[in-house]
């Protein structure tokens, strides 16, 4: 194998019939958490080819090359921005991040995010389990998502915290307006969630029978119906990556400003413009769970931004 630093790129001969991801990690030094995000950035090739596929079977003998970007710094450093402070302690911090706000710095983002004002907020003083780009980050919510999100301060918490996530024993809930009337009006989403083949920045709905992505489950009811959409409520048993946005929009309801997923109602276009309504209607109501130092069972609710409010208020003043 050869390292051609000039270029970043790494390239060689595969020993192992496996998994993609495994048979890299053997032969390139590499993680495979560090190859899978590289696949996923379509930085990898086999044999010729841009592979998408982290668990796609191999050959011995294939060759490869991985094209590397180049080395970055991605230490966080604290910045003076306000944020919203819901709790904290000398072990965790619950904050009501503000839609447009992303969680950690990453590619393109270095500056202004979330763990930038917590760094300063909280002097430096964040678990470092994450690592220096996310330290104290247990969970993340989309940068148009606004809501509730706890963050460790101490490395006891973060561990904590971690197991009632990975266990699922926390209560998440997200208020949101999607476009139509669900019918039934309450139920439940049940539909594995991966990578998209046709467009890998995209989460997707998988067969259930898949061996890629994860199971995620979604219960929903409508609170009230609107002028051609609904503000429903949406209980997480899981938490996958835009798992509420995908859902919703696989029953056909997707959120109302949600650029990804979903298509404003041509009805409710002249509202959104007038609105300057400008992201996924979306909000992270409520968080409830166990301390994970003291023990003490912890709830705290948000009240819905202003301006999902008015997108409220305009579209359900009129007959339904």
């Amino acid at each position: 194998m050869s390292d051609k630093t000039t270029t970043q790129t790494l390239t060689g001969i595969i020993h192992t019939a496996t998994r993609l991801d495994k048979a890299l990690a053997e032969v390139a030094d590499l993680s495979r958490e560090r190859i899978k995000s590289l696949i996923t950035e379509g930085k990898v090739e086999v044999d010729g080819k841009a592979v998408t596929s982290a668990s796609a079977k191999v050959q011995a003998g294939s060759s490869f090359f991985i094209h590397l970007p180049p080395p970055s710094n991605p230490q966080a450093v604290p910045q003076d921005i306000p944020i919203p402070v819901v709790f904290e302690d000398e072990h965790l911090i619950v904050v009501d991040k503000p839609a447009g706000m992303v969680v950690h710095p990453a590619a393109g983002n270095p500056h202004g995010t979330l763990v930038n004002a917590l760094l300063h907020h909280c002097r430096g003083q964040l678990s470092g389990i994450g690592g220096v780009a996310r330290p104290g980050i247990v969970h993340r919510i989309d940068k148009d998502t606004s809501g509730l999100l706890v963050v460790a301060k101490s490395d006891a918490a973060h561990e904590g915290l971690a197991k009632q996530f990975a266990d699922h024993s926390l209560e998440r809930a997200y208020l949101a307006v999607c476009g139509g009337h669900p019918n039934p009006s309450s139920g439940t989403v049940d539909a594995r969630l991966g990578r998209s083949d046709r467009d890998r920045k995209k989460m997707a709905v998988l067969p259930d029978n898949s061996r890629r992505g994860k199971h995620a489950v979604t219960h929903y009811r409508t609170l009230e119906r609107l002028d051609h959409c609904s503000l429903i409520e949406c209980r997480l048993e899981t938490g996958r990556t835009h798992q509420v946005r995908v859902h919703l929009a696989s029953i056909g309801h997707a959120l109302i400003g949600d650029p990804v997923y979903g298509r404003t109602p041509a009805a409710l276009r002249p509202v959104i413009k007038a609105l300057g309504f400008e992201r996924q209607a979306l909000h992270a109501a409520r968080l409830g769970f166990i301390h994970p130092v003291t023990g003490n069972a912890l709830s705290f609710s948000s009240e819905i931004p202003t301006d999902m409010r008015e997108l409220i208020d305009q579209t359900g003043h009129s007959n339904r």
